[in-house]
């Protein structure tokens, strides 16, 4: 550890987490920390004793869930262990939309914030959560990075999504003041094009970073490129990639280019991460001390071995709290599977499928991951579920299943934003209709592109 990450760990990052921001992550991070080396019994006993805590709130404080129990006669005093939990149906979305403010917990509605997340599946959603999740949330994101070596203090490059818009002066001044602080560097992944990779590389080749972090798409793009020929000096010891999926031709890819081994995590807006891949790589580590991952079939009956729906509840946000949530995901449960050779009593699963989003190309060389468009359709509340396709390369249509009225300006804000992102030889065309349909394996697709495969 360099004399920088120590004064970072030990001074700098708490003064300001602890200090300034009057947060308690570093105490939550420390918590986990410890929890991880736990044996599986344990950590079953200690997410027993969780969602106990857990249910007895919701039967005292949260309307919703008082109802739904008293409907199925169920108690929190009635689970023993973290399978009884299958007792309870899954929540979907649309039931959270339909019971909205009967899910926010009585003894704290007033205290919770409220975060939009623009949908991975194409089905934009709000939800609130208390500033005790949010830190825990925080500290299991510390803890799942470290495993790749992303820990205090060290240099890390992200080639990650921006805020739309043009922030202010004072915005733009604390946050470059904040990464420097970080000793982080921010590239645009939404601002990449065929011919500006080659500053992207001279920029990780000026910054020499320990860690690079991105979305799977970009880290493809980037990686393709050196491996045609853009060449890449230098070589940082991990990647990180998140928010997409990552098949093994992507991480093989990946790994070749930048010549570091790639780490995946796996996570969603609604509880942030919930599983990463420790230095051996035998799947995600399930955050157990902090969330319950169920692997579920349809009826919401546990799946011991093979795929099914993502399930997750939060142990900890009480102030909206989501019960067996299915997050549109899906994923192999490895029940009596091996435990990993770290000493990690946390679960393993995996691997992740859902979330496919495609690379949008553009006649004058724009390449736009698919993760731009959840991150700007949360701007517009009126849009129930959405799919962008691209079906030439010169021609996106963007179907919206509308909430409400879709109104002009909402379609002038999304035709400026979109316009700007692909340019002016894109022709954008926006259709409300009344359904999107699934593909045949039953999953939401959020972007796709109709293009060859061999379509520069």
């Amino acid at each position: 550890m360099s004399v920088y990450q120590r004064v970072f760990a030990s001074v700098l990052y708490p003064a300001y987490e602890s200090g300034l921001r009057k947060r308690r992550t570093l105490s939550y991070l420390k918590e986990y920390m410890g929890q991880q080396w736990l044996s599986a019994d344990a950590l079953t006993a200690l997410q027993t004793a969780k969602l106990r805590a857990l249910l007895a709130h919701c039967q005292t404080n949260v309307p919703y869930w008082r109802r739904r129990f008293g409907e199925l006669g169920f108690s929190w005093q009635d689970l023993r262990s973290p399978a009884d939990m299958a007792a309870l149906p899954v929540m979907t979305k649309d039931e959270i939309r339909a019971n909205y403010d009967a899910l926010i917990a009585d003894d704290l509605r007033g205290t919770t914030m409220r975060k939009t997340t623009g949908g991975s599946t194409g089905q934009p959603f709000s939800f609130e959560y208390t500033r005790e999740s949010y830190e825990r949330r925080m500290a299991v994101m510390l803890r799942g990075y470290g495993w790749a070596g992303a820990d205090f203090g060290v240099k890390r490059l992200d080639v990650w999504g921006t805020d739309l818009g043009l922030p202010s002066r004072l915005a733009r001044f604390k946050t470059s003041l904040f990464d420097a602080v970080l000793r982080r560097k921010v590239l645009s992944s939404f601002a990449m094009r065929r011919d500006n990779l080659r500053d992207y590389v001279d920029a990780i080749d000026a910054f020499r970073p320990q860690v690079i972090v991105g979305y799977t798409s970009a880290l493809e793009v980037l990686a393709d490129s050196i491996l045609d020929g853009l060449p890449l000096r230098w070589r940082p010891g991990s990647v990180i990639t998140a928010a997409e999926m990552l098949s093994d031709a992507q991480r093989a890819r990946i790994e070749r280019a930048f010549g570091a081994p790639v780490f995946h995590t796996y996570g969603c807006r609604e509880f942030m991460l919930i599983g990463a891949e420790c230095e051996h790589h035998t799947g995600y580590h399930a955050s157990d001390d902090h969330l319950l991952v169920e692997v579920a079939d349809d009826a919401g009956r546990p799946v011991a071995d093979g795929v099914g729906n993502v399930v997750i509840t939060d142990l900890h946000n009480w102030g909206m709290p989501f019960l067996r949530y299915a997050n549109g995901d899906l994923a192999r449960s490895r029940a009596g599977s091996a435990a990993c050779p770290c000493g990690r009593g946390l679960r393993l699963f995996g691997p992740v499928e859902g979330r496919r989003l495609d690379v949008i190309r553009t006649p004058d060389g724009r390449i736009l991951p698919g993760e731009f468009f959840p991150h700007l359709m949360k701007e517009v509340p009126s849009v129930d579920r959405f799919q962008v396709r691209q079906t030439a390369i010169d021609r996106l249509r963007i179907l919206i299943v509308p909430r409400g009225e879709f109104t002009a300006a909402q379609e002038a804000f999304l035709r400026d934003h979109v316009g700007r992102a692909t340019g002016p030889a894109v022709r954008i065309d926006i259709d409300c209709v009344d359904d999107i349909p699934l593909t045949p394996s039953g999953k939401r697709r959020v972007t796709v592109s109709e293009l060859a495969v061999t379509q520069p």
